[in-house]
């Protein structure tokens, strides 16, 4: 699944145009690189299969009539591959009988664009279902953050067997790890360690002021308020 930096601007969106026309090519690349769209051109479907195979981009133009193979044949091999699958597929032909269309949209097709073709149309349903499919992409990215944080935050969940001798706990392997250990392979955060006022006053009684009052000034390292100063008479 493709990362998302929400702070970045997007990378202009890439649309792969098949037609084995070389007119045909030209005409639709000049277009969309007016809209600053990056574009890669196949003239067949056997170059656009192995484009395809090689780069995933935001949409496919795809003609109908071509030789090698057809694009009905090749949008049909294009949904049957898990990681290319949601690629948006505008199919550019001649053909607009109402079964072509539904032939079209059974495969896979999100939209059908007839020859000729209006530029301001074309413009559009591009926008489109580009629009729809970064949408869809960065919603899928979104999703998959909530579950692995959902994940994250059950392994903190539950009961935890914990030692009342040696305070270890026991992970889900069966082994016994330091609670510092257990927290830090389950969590984000890091130890330090420390002794807390009581136990300092148990384990060094003698020292247990001065650490206390030293522990304190660290804390606070503000210089206390000075005296008023007596007035003279």
């Amino acid at each position: 699944m493709d990362n998302f930096d929400f702070d970045l601007p997007e990378r202009p969106p890439l649309i792969l145009v098949v037609d084995d026309i070389p007119k045909n090519l030209e005409l639709v690349g000049n277009i969309l690189s007016l809209e600053q769209y990056q574009i890669s051109v196949a003239d067949d479907g056997d170059k656009a299969w192995k484009i395809i195979n090689r780069i995933s981009p935001d949409l496919i133009l795809l003609d109908i009539m071509m030789p090698t193979i057809d694009g009905y044949t090749l949008c049909r091999k294009i949904k049957a591959l898990e990681d290319k699958k949601d690629i948006p597929v505008i199919f550019i032909t001649a053909k607009s009988s109402p079964e072509d269309l539904i032939k079209g949209f059974e495969l896979g097709a999100v939209d059908y664009i007839t020859k000729p073709f209006n530029a301001a149309e074309l413009t559009a349903r591009v926008r489109t279902h580009i629009d729809l499919y970064r949408a869809k992409k960065k919603n899928e990215y979104l999703i998959e953050e909530l579950r692995a944080a959902l994940v994250q935050v059950k392994t903190l969940s539950g009961l935890l067997p914990i030692c009342c001798v040696c305070k270890k706990i026991r992970d889900d392997e069966g082994y016994w790890q330091q609670v510092e250990t257990y927290i830090s392979a389950h969590a984000d955060v890091r130890f330090s360690h420390g002794l807390c006022p009581a136990c300092i006053r148990t384990k060094y009684p003698q020292f247990a002021k001065a650490i206390l009052d030293k522990q304190k000034t660290e804390a606070d390292p503000s210089p206390p308020p000075a005296s008023p100063k007596k007035s003279r008479r």
